[in-house]
């Protein structure tokens, strides 16, 4: 069974910076997509940035050149720095990954950004 923790979230001004980070589990990790998304009040589920087995990355346009993804193999833990934070990125953000066709989610972690 495929488990995802995520933690590192918070309370943070404008401008400031958070590290999230979600260790998986119950997989072979180094094998994995892995992915974060963010879900705001009232607002649908979107992806902020993915990270491929082979470290290559992609980002929401919202975020591009303000968050950085990666990855430790060999602590089965995906990052996601988060630095010049706007109010707009207060949500619930979310660790993901898909193992046989089946997509895996953490509980996720707040994050709240005051202006």
């Amino acid at each position: 069974q495929v488990q995802l923790v995520e933690s590192g979230g918070g309370l943070v001004q404008a401008g400031g910076f958070l590290r999230l980070s979600c260790a998986a589990s119950g997989t072979t990790f180094s094998r994995n997509n892995m992915g974060w998304y963010r879900q705001a009040p009232g607002k649908q589920r979107e992806l902020v940035a993915t990270i491929s087995t082979l470290g290559s990355t992609k980002y929401a346009a919202s975020v591009k050149g303000r968050f950085g993804i990666s990855r430790d193999n060999a602590k089965n833990t995906v990052y996601l720095q988060m630095n010049s934070l706007k109010p707009e990125d207060t949500a619930v953000y979310y660790c993901n990954t898909e193992l046989f066709a089946r997509v895996y989610w953490g509980q996720g972690t707040q994050v709240t950004v005051s202006s």
